[in-house]
């Protein structure tokens, strides 16, 4: 298993053991949730894309999952057909935000999503007013590529925001 350092965090693979933290940590973050079913569906099927960020203690403070899609690129027509990574979820407890864990997530996950699956490009929704999130994505090289009205339940609107990372 690989674990990388980041002060006192450590990233690794998602084990099925760590499934009640990570929804606690949803529930905690997030304004949507999902059954259990769904993070498992998501491991199973792509297993090396769902990481966990846990402390010293081995608590899972944060994590990020995606899945593997083929569709039109987010970056016009004439770029035909791609594999595209589509990030799911990533959450980090207030209490362990300001730490770099959501930023070594993201490029944790990167290198991860050509070696195992050969993604050409990676997609998110974000919620409009996430002004915080938008700017880790666009400090990471994510733009704006749609805005999609009333996306959310709340009818609160999306951006999707893309990066080409082959």
């Amino acid at each position: 298993m690989t674990y990388i350092k980041t002060l006192n965090y450590q990233i690794r693979r998602f084990e099925k053991e760590d499934l009640s933290q990570v929804m606690d940590i949803n529930l905690k973050c997030l304004p949507e949730n999902y059954p259990s079913f769904f993070y498992m569906e998501l491991y199973y099927s792509f297993p090396e894309l769902f990481l966990v960020a846990t402390d010293k203690n081995n608590k899972v403070v944060g994590y990020i999952i995606y899945r593997v899609e083929t569709g039109f690129s987010s970056f016009g027509f004439f770029h035909g057909l791609v594999k595209k990574a589509h990030l799911i979820s990533i959450a980090v407890l207030p209490e362990y935000r300001q730490n770099g864990i959501g930023t070594v997530l993201l490029k944790k996950s990167f290198p991860l999503l050509t070696e195992f699956y050969k993604c050409n490009e990676c997609y998110l929704e974000v919620r409009t007013s996430n002004s915080r999130a938008i700017e880790l994505y666009e400090k990471l090289g994510y733009k704006i590529t749609k805005t999609t009205r009333s996306y959310y339940q709340d009818r609160e609107s999306a951006y999707t925001m893309s990066i080409k990372i082959i």
